[in-house]
């Protein structure tokens, strides 16, 4: 069966749904880091599919728009400045560590589990954005490449498990750590890039990715990506934020009891 044919086996709502789902969350992605869970949540609240494929078809997106996320950091300039470079150097080196261990941790997980275990990570991404934005002072400067590592790998480890962009959690806790927002951004996308390739690998090996599916909330996510860029550069985003948090936090008892 082609992916076109299969696409028209899915229900209009279910498709509308996964394609509003993709867009926000690309949005999300490159405007304030913490969106790329949302194409987890759509994927696992609007379809049938097993935690693994779930996860497995959400990672795959992943790949352009870490790809896409990271050429338009560059294009800023953001990506040129050699601790932004480094830092994203010590990420995209902790996900070769780390997502092989959250595929693992996946295989072992039930549907219900699952669900716990996403609501949790979803309402600890909103909180860490909320921390954020009650932070008082300026960005501190680039952590230490010891940190660095440690909040890379901690965060390949979650995107492996939940199919989930590294951004989702990398550019609150990079954030936290006092890197300035839009450096944290940029490093976050060549991260997210690493992750999605090598969890692509890791649940292609298992047969559990639904391609016309990852095509169908993928493709909008990408232009989403493209929005949240300039909305980045171009507005303050501390009430998109603060509306982002908000929206995880009130999310995450219904993904506990989806389960």
């Amino acid at each position: 069966m082609s992916a076109q044919a299969a696409l028209l086996e899915v229900a209009a709502g279910t498709l509308i749904g996964l394609v509003a789902f993709g867009l926000v969350a690309g949005i999300g992605i490159t405007a304030v880091g913490p969106g790329g869970v949302l194409v987890t949540v759509g994927l696992f609240v609007l379809t049938d599919l097993s935690p693994a494929e779930v996860a497995g078809t959400a990672i795959v997106t992943h790949v352009a728009t870490g790809t896409l996320g990271t050429l338009a950091y560059w294009r800023s300039g953001q990506l040129r400045r050699p601790p932004t470079r480094r830092a994203a150097a010590l990420l995209a080196a902790a996900a070769l560590v780390g997502t092989p261990i959250g595929v693992l941790v996946n295989g072992v997980v039930s549907g219900p589990g699952f669900a716990i275990l996403l609501a949790a990570a979803v309402a600890a991404t909103g909180l860490l954005v909320l921390v954020r934005e009650h932070r008082v002072g300026p960005p501190a400067g680039h952590p230490r490449a010891a940190l660095v590592a440690v909040v890379g790998v901690a965060v390949a480890a979650a995107s492996g498990l939940f199919g989930i962009g590294g951004p989702m959690l990398a550019v609150p806790l990079l954030l936290v750590c006092g890197m300035p927002v839009l450096d944290a951004l940029g490093a976050a996308q060549v991260q997210s890039i690493v992750i999605a390739s090598v969890g692509t690998v890791g649940y292609a090996a298992q047969g559990a990715i639904d391609w016309p599916l990852a095509v169908a909330v993928g493709v909008p996510e990408l232009v989403g990506v493209l929005i949240g860029w300039r909305v980045a550069h171009a507005v303050p985003t501390h009430r998109l934020r603060l509306a982002l948090a908000a929206a995880l936090i009130c999310l995450a008892p219904y993904l506990a009891l989806h389960g």
